[in-house]
């Protein structure tokens, strides 16, 4: 199955999808038409039971996106009513929602330069597999802005800790590649060419699971990442690994 798209291409075969930003002439910069495709493709993938695991990469672009195009949309968004502008930033913000809500985990694979919106596109990812030229900024803050948006003062903090955290989004600095995995922000550097294939080997091994453990295993995730505490999170591990067992148990019947 392919989506008809431009800015983005999506192809699946068997359990895996394959996601690739597609402006590579414009450093995959996400402009209003990507970000209409993105939302197609995220309420497509939500209830969607053919794919299991998504794999996003940058493509053939210089780098993985460089954010949002300051030549296009950025200027629209600034021309806008004040309601207008906000509804415009809602929807961006929601793509990084968007990559938590679908049931899929995402594999990310980063090379070059992944700056604002492509930083927090990473960080929504369930898994971050990096080229060795990979580097991360949280660029907003570069261009006059807030250093916190698109989720990063959420993310960030809960990757990597708030010290180091918050020294990126306070200064804009650039994070590279062995950096990243230092920090645990990434689990592996490959070559780049590598990229890909690394991450469908993972995806392999992921889409060999009980297809409704895996979604409950990134569900549990999500919420317990702002759980109330121990007890919180132990009830839905709890709920989730009697739902399986139980559900394992009647279809043997």
């Amino acid at each position: 199955m392919e989506l008809k798209m431009d800015r983005i291409l999506y192809r699946q075969e068997d359990k895996i999808g394959y996601l690739t930003l597609n402006r590579t002439d414009k450093y995959n910069a996400v402009d209003n038409r990507m970000l209409d495709e993105f939302e197609a493709f995220i309420a497509a993938r939500m209830y969607d039971n053919t794919v299991s695991v998504i794999i996003l990469d940058g493509g053939a672009a210089k780098g993985f996106c460089a954010g949002l195009d300051m030549q296009t949309f950025g200027p629209e968004i600034f021309a806008m009513a004040p309601a207008d502008a906000y509804n415009a930033q809602a929807r961006l913000s929601r793509m990084m929602l968007g990559l938590r809500k679908i049931p899929q985990p995402v594999i990310c694979c980063v090379h070059g330069a992944a700056a604002g919106i492509g930083f927090s596109l990473a960080m929504a990812s369930d898994i971050r597999i990096l080229a060795e030229d990979a580097r991360f900024s949280a660029a907003y803050i570069n261009i006059g802005l807030g250093g916190a948006d698109m989720a990063s003062s959420y993310f960030l903090p809960r990757l990597i800790g708030s010290g180091r955290a918050n020294e990126f989004l306070l200064t804009g600095n650039w994070m590279d590649a062995q950096e990243a995995v230092k920090l645990g922000f990434a689990s592996r550097i490959v070559p780049r060419e590598e990229m890909v294939k690394t991450a469908t080997e993972l995806a392999k091994i992921m889409a060999s699971k009980n297809p409704l453990g895996l979604r409950m295993t990134k569900e549990a995730i999500n919420i317990n990442m702002d759980a109330g505490g121990l007890e919180a999170c132990l009830q839905m591990e709890d709920r989730n690994q009697m739902m399986l067992s139980f559900g394992m148990h009647f279809q043997a019947k």
